[in-house]
Parts: C-alpha cells; sequence; structure tokens
C-alpha cells in the first residue's frame, strides 16, 4: 500500500512521507491542501510536515494520479472521487463549474484527501455472532460516521461470511463495489482478502449492481456500501423479498439518523433490517460497535 501512496506524492515530498510511513504504521488519511503543510491523520493525532504545498505539487500528483492523461479520469474527478489501486481513495475538492444544476467539471483542484485502504483481518470477529439467528445470517446495516472505519468492517465480515467458520458453513456473497473500497479490484481482481466464496461487481452503480447480481450470480448474500436514497432502498427491499440476505453500510450516528429520510424510515418500519451496528471511535481511536435488533433493543 504505501508504494502506491508514494508513487503519486510530488517527487520533493517523498523522501519526508516515507520516513513517516516508517516511524507511524497506523496512518489513515493524508491531507493536501495548497498553501498549507501536508497533514497525516492517525488513529488518535496528526502529523504535520515542514514543507508548504504548492499548486505545482498538487498539478504534479494530478499528473502521477492520471498517469499523465488527466482527460482520462475527468469523469471520476468531476465525481469528486478515485480509487487507485490497492482500493486507495482519492478525494478531490476545487472550483466546480455547474451547468443545468449538474456538475460540470471541477477545475484549479486545490485540495486532496488520500483515504488509505487497510485490511484488518478480524476486526469484526467479535460482532459477526451478534449478526446471526442460529445458523441464519440477518440483514444487517452498520452505520458511522465518515472516517470511522464502516467499510473495513464490512470487508471483514464478508471475509469471514464467505470462508466460513467451524460451525458454520462459508455463504456465497457478492460485493456491489461501486467505488472499488471493498475489494479494491484491480483489472478485475480484488486487491483485498474477501473470502473464497465471494463474487464482485466492481465500479458498478448499487441499484444496478444488486439486481445484476441477483439475477446471475445467485447470491446468499449481497454485500454494498453507503446506501441512501430512494433508489438504493428500493433495490435493498426487492432483494430482501427476493429471499437475499443484505449487509449494508450508511452514515449516520444514532438510530433518528435513519429514519431522517423517508426511504430509509420505510425501510426501518418494514423491518427490512434486522440488526443495526453503530460504530464509533473512543479517545483513544479504538473502533468499537454496538448492536441493535429491529426494535431497537440494544444487544451488545
Amino acid at each position: 500500500m504505501r508504494e502506491e501512496i508514494l508513487h503519486i506524492m510530488p517527487t520533493r515530498l517523498r523522501g519526508s512521507m516515507e520516513s513517516c510511513f516508517c516511524a507511524q504504521s497506523d496512518i489513515e488519511e493524508i491531507r493536501i491542501r495548497v498553501g498549507q503543510a501536508p497533514e497525516l491523520r492517525c488513529a488518535d493525532k496528526s502529523i504535520w510536515l515542514p514543507f508548504q504545498v504548492t499548486a505545482a505539487d498538487v498539478d504534479e500528483m494530478l499528473t502521477f494520479i492520471s498517469h499523465y492523461s488527466i482527460y482520462a479520469y475527468e469523469e471520476e474527478i468531476r465525481q469528486g472521487y478515485l480509487t487507485i489501486e490497492g482500493g486507495n481513495r482519492i478525494g478531490f475538492a476545487g472550483q466546480v463549474r455547474m451547468e443545468d444544476g449538474q456538475v460540470l467539471r471541477m477545475t484549479n483542484i486545490c485540495f486532496l484527501n488520500i483515504r488509505i485502504a487497510g485490511e484488518r483481518k478480524g476486526c469484526a470477529k467479535e460482532l459477526l455472532p451478534f449478526l446471526y439467528e442460529g445458523d441464519e445470517f440477518l440483514n444487517t446495516l452498520i452505520v458511522s460516521k465518515p472516517g470511522t472505519g464502516k467499510t473495513t468492517f464490512l470487508r471483514d465480515c464478508v471475509r469471514m461470511l464467505s470462508e466460513g467458520e467451524a460451525k458454520r458453513e462459508g455463504k456465497k456473497v457478492c460485493i456491489i463495489d461501486e467505488r472499488s473500497e471493498i475489494a479494491a479490484c484491480h483489472l478485475g481482481i480484488p486487491q483485498n482478502d474477501v473470502g473464497r466464496r465471494t463474487d464482485v461487481l466492481d465500479g458498478c452503480p448499487k441499484q444496478a449492481g444488486m439486481r445484476m447480481a441477483l439475477r446471475s450470480m445467485s447470491p446468499e448474500i449481497i454485500a454494498v456500501d453507503e446506501l441512501g436514497g430512494r433508489q438504493d432502498a428500493e433495490a435493498v427491499k426487492e432483494m430482501i423479498l427476493c429471499g437475499c440476505k443484505v449487509l449494508g453500510t450508511m452514515h449516520g450516528e444514532k438510530m433518528e439518523h435513519i429514519v431522517q429520510s423517508a426511504e430509509m424510515e420505510k425501510m426501518y418500519q418494514s423491518k427490512l433490517f434486522e440488526r443495526y451496528v453503530f460504530l464509533r471511535k473512543n479517545e483513544t481511536g479504538r473502533r468499537e460497535f454496538q448492536v441493535y435488533d429491529w426494535e431497537c433493543r440494544r444487544l451488545c
């Protein structure tokens, strides 16, 4: 993972960045802002490099990120993010040009957020028993604020569900990986360990992907990241009514956040999800979870 990150850094910053990687193993984000020092965000602190980022540094990074053809990646940049090899995700911010109420393109990019992908095998081991009733996996929604680790937990759940355990057979899982963050596919091949019974639809929109997977891959469980909105809710309901289990994530912090949109409230009132998992970081940066059933009773 470090090599892919260093490869896109401005040449003059690579030495300092490599030293930080060697000294600090828990770097989660790298924030690049023109006119400011680079910020390396760890689990419980930030490290600031003694440099000031210039517009030329960002231009050099964009050249490396796009493999010397920025126009080939205009669509991804217009959407505000790009996933590179290894599953690392780069967010962009700058001047946005609109046309007919839609984002036409992004120019004068001055801010980058590099979210470093990391497999943490076993991080969801204590969670998984709460997601079963006997041998039956329960429809589960993992909820947290951005940057808290819900995708990491989702990935580890998928891996363990796919591999199976001593007391349970592995399940056929299909990941709908719209942003290439879960499996981190490169040329269609997962770079992350998502289990031997797992299939991946990479770069596919969630709604279309769930329906494609149901028709073509006969999954027992569909895993999908960052649900939200009417179309996502309709697709999830369709999968569950067809007998397929769903393991999903969404942004939020409390149960009240789930029912703020009419679509998610309908899902909650319909009892489509049988388990709600809330992730958070404590004061030391360690991730903790709470589990509730469909009646909002706290189980853990």
